[in-house]
């Protein structure tokens, strides 16, 4: 892998992000590219990028070998250097260059929305994977899988990651075989330029409600809502869920780059002006049964039935809406619907509605629910399938992030949860005790039972001890995640699948 300097000018004036070079030499191929200080620098061009950078990063970069550095000021005249405007901008296009711009020699589905991306960007991969077995590589929250062999499947640090490990991944992928790649695209991905300049072949828009707003994450709902949406201005073929909230804004956008025929709707129990109709017929805590039927004339030419009939694996009628988005992906891939229904089927999402059983500790689900939108679909359901049952729900909140979470889990517990154990979830620089606090500061308690333990497998633990065989247990919104993020660390934590059956062996053998 290696980039000409003046291949880099070439980019950066193509794109207006060059203010002005220091070049000495323009023929200068570097061989290494970075934004961390603390690694090799040999022979490479470094980026200085981020709020929270310092000079000192750069003259340690220099000193680990760098050759050119890339910032929106100049810091030193020590060695050669590009000033642009935006250096995550300049990042982006310049690792896909580095790294041979293999998002070409890719066919890249993508989902965005508050919830259900990772849902859907699985079964996708599964219905692709089977359609194309060992071609697929995946990036989501929790795994990337960049090729077929146990070595190349690893755990996500972020749903979508920076610009430069993305195209270092999909240069992995390509150089193992891989032509299609489905990921999740979050709306921090166009914050913070993760993805700037990537096209994508498939985009689909799942939803949207209030989350991610903070100091930290988007200031507003509009400043969310526009990041959101630019995954339908850079996709080639739109597909959107006609219920999301702001449908028009989302629909205008995907308008502005794609024309009709390239952008297909579908929803839930609903005709209208909807390409795609789900219905479902049965739901129960083995799988859902759904319909999916052609509802406009460009819908028809994608499946030579008007209607099937599918069955998922995953529980959770929420789930229809999210399995709609991976077929109407593989429909317009031209995927054999044998194989779409099959993979369904079998679908399985790791920390989606993971089913713990128990012999007289009632039935817990381990589920990455972790917004009100999310947690309220998940309740809603298990409150319909156990109408005599007790919700019980052990759920925390993350720090540094998505502080309005805390006031929807408040709500989402008041509405539909018997009693709660509130609990840490990487708490990042925050207090846990306080985090916890805030929820239950809105909870009310004449209505759910409530206590904090700040240990999380000490409260599972008690919710577990402490139920019996009529109750339902929701651990909430960690899934498999093997980390407790701490004061920037990322601290080992066993996962919610694994401490719920450890006490369940000490406590019922």
């Amino acid at each position: 892998m290696s980039l000409k300097i003046s291949k880099a000018i070439e980019i950066l004036k193509k794109d207006d992000l060059l203010v002005s070079e220091s070049v000495s030499d323009e023929n200068l191929e570097v061989t290494n590219i970075s934004y961390n200080s603390k690694e090799d620098q040999s022979n490479g061009i470094f980026f200085c990028k981020g709020n929270q950078f310092k000079a000192e990063y750069l003259d340690q970069a220099i000193k680990n070998g760098a050759k050119i550095y890339v910032s929106e000021k100049e810091y030193s005249q020590d060695i050669d250097r590009l000033i642009v405007k935006d250096a995550s901008k300049a990042l982006s296009l310049l690792s896909a260059e580095f790294f041979g711009n293999p998002q070409k020699d890719l066919f890249i589905v993508a989902f965005t929305g508050t919830k259900g991306k990772t849902t859907t960007s699985y079964f996708t991969y599964d219905i692709l994977n089977s359609a194309y077995p060992g071609k697929v590589a995946l990036f989501s929250t929790v795994d990337r899988i960049v090729g077929p062999k146990p070595e190349d499947k690893f755990k996500s640090d972020l749903t979508t990651p920076e610009s430069l490990e993305l195209f270092r991944d999909m240069r992995r992928a390509v150089d193992n075989g891989m032509k299609y790649l489905v990921m999740e695209v979050s709306s921090q991905a166009y914050k913070k330029n993760r993805v700037y300049g990537l096209k994508f072949d498939i985009g689909g828009f799942l939803n949207i409600t209030p989350d991610h707003i903070g100091p930290n994450e988007h200031p507003t709902y509009a400043d969310y809502l526009n990041c959101k949406k630019q995954l339908m201005i850079n996709s080639k073929v739109n597909i959107i869920n006609r219920q999301t909230n702001d449908y028009d804004t989302v629909y205008a956008a995907a308008k502005q780059t794609s024309p009709d025929k390239d952008i297909y709707r579908f929803a839930k129990n609903e005709v209208g002006d909807t390409d795609f109709s789900i219905r479902n017929k049965e739901s129960n805590l083995n799988d859902s049964v759904f319909t999916y039927t052609a509802e406009s004339d460009k819908a028809e030419d994608l499946q030579d039935h008007g209607e099937y009939t599918y069955e998922l694996s995953l529980v959770g009628d929420f789930n229809e809406l999210n399995a709609g988005a991976a077929i109407t992906a593989a429909k317009i891939m031209k995927i054999d619907n044998s194989v779409i229904a099959d993979s369904l089927k079998k679908a399985f999402v790791p920390g989606r509605m993971e089913h713990v059983n128990t012999k007289n500790h009632g039935t817990i689900f381990v589920d990455y629910a972790h917004n009100y939108a999310s947690m309220n679909a998940l309740l809603s359901f298990l409150k319909r399938e156990y109408p005599n049952s007790k919700i019980k729900v052990v759920v925390g909140s993350p720090g540094d992030k998505g502080v309005d979470r805390r006031e929807g889990f408040a709500k989402v517990l008041t509405e539909l949860a018997d009693s709660a154990i509130l609990t840490t979830d990487d708490p990042g620089f925050e207090d846990p005790a306080k985090i916890c606090q805030q929820i239950d500061e809105g909870i009310d308690h004449t209505k759910v039972n409530v206590k904090t333990i700040l240990d999380r497998q000490e409260a599972i633990k008690e919710m577990i001890s402490s139920s019996n065989n009529d109750d339902i247990i929701v651990l909430a919104a960690k899934g498999n995640d093997p980390y407790q993020k701490t004061k920037g660390v990322d601290v080992p934590y066993p996962s919610d699948p694994v401490v719920a059956k450890k006490i369940l062996k000490d406590i019922e053998g």
